[in-house]
């Protein structure tokens, strides 16, 4: 992928667009183009293991193994109007976008409360989201999954014990009004508190993302870890390192059975990845191993003009 971004600089846009796919151009030729440089962060787990990408049954929890990490996601209750109501476990790539705000907000300002403003359109519109009545109803759903669920990360220490976190992500806040013929309906509580432990362990583990590059994955979830997984991994490095299909399979391919039927689209959500990524160093490995990680720089530093 690093030759597309070579392509782009060398010669602009248009270069590129006779032997590449047009997305693909486009999400490198912004990234690199970006030049605010803003970014925003997530926390360390979460780039190890990782939320579903589809809806499972509401009662049913979740569970994803990542590089010495452990995550269980478990469905929860909230009362809406005079009844307690099952939510189940948040999924997909609004759920991921959710938390990356909500984390971005709390290391930015040090602080648990997280404004969201008086209506879901200000929130969106802060998310740099298109706003409309679906998105709205796709993010106000797993809006309130986030608020009911609780997460519990297990890791491994260096003795080799492990240990845990549990808690839910928000103790107060992100809960709509229950009139679901709204488009954009309005908060009950115009700020967020977040859980104290999972905001003390997100400020303690915050991984940084570039904002132009999250912007432009948000609609693709498995691109979407995979872009956090690398930002947490590669920088780190100190020599190439492989990671076999059946770790790649436990940790990103949540709703495929077997990892035969899981490379395929992971190589397309890991090129899409790559595009948002130019510094990344990312080979898949000839000899069907998997995929070979090589030391690479950090995705906030300096971007190259196009």
């Amino acid at each position: 992928m690093g030759e597309l971004h070579d392509v782009i600089i060398a010669g602009g846009r248009e270069a590129a667009l006779s032997s590449t796919d047009a997305n693909l151009v486009d999400i490198a030729a912004e990234v690199l183009g970006d030049e605010r440089g803003t970014h925003g962060y997530t926390y360390s787990g979460l780039c190890l293991t990782a939320l579903p990408h589809r809806r499972i049954p509401d009662d049913q929890a979740w569970e994803r193994v990542g590089h010495k990490m452990r995550l269980v996601v478990e469905p929860g209750r909230l009362q809406i109007g005079d009844h307690l109501r099952l939510f189940g476990v948040p999924y997909g790539a609004r759920a991921r976008m959710i938390l990356i705000y909500l984390i971005t907000q709390a290391v930015r300002t040090n602080s648990r409360e997280i404004a969201l403003g008086r209506s879901m359109r200000a929130w969106l519109e802060a998310m740099g989201v298109s706003v409309g009545g679906e998105t709205a109803k796709a993010f106000r759903e797993q809006a309130m999954r986030i608020a009911a669920c609780s997460m519990k990360f297990f890791w491994e220490t260096e003795g080799g014990a492990s240990g845990f976190d549990k808690g839910g992500v928000v103790r107060r806040g992100l809960i709509f009004d229950g009139t679901d013929d709204r488009p954009l309906p309005r908060l009950f509580d115009e700020a967020v508190i977040l859980d104290e432990v999972f905001y003390h362990t997100a400020r303690q583990h915050p991984v940084p993302l570039l904002d132009a590059a999250v912007r432009h994955l948000r609609d693709r979830s498995m691109s979407l870890d995979i872009y956090v997984w690398l930002a947490y991994r590669l920088h780190a490095l100190a020599k190439p390192m492989p990671v076999s299909w059946t770790a790649l399979h436990a940790q990103f391919g949540g709703g495929f059975k077997e990892p035969r039927f899981f490379r395929r689209p992971f190589v397309e959500a890991l090129t899409v990845a790559l595009a948002a990524y130019p510094d990344a160093r990312v080979e898949i490995a000839e000899s069907g191993v998997g995929v070979i990680l090589h030391p690479s720089r950090p995705p906030i530093g300096k971007l190259l003009d196009c």
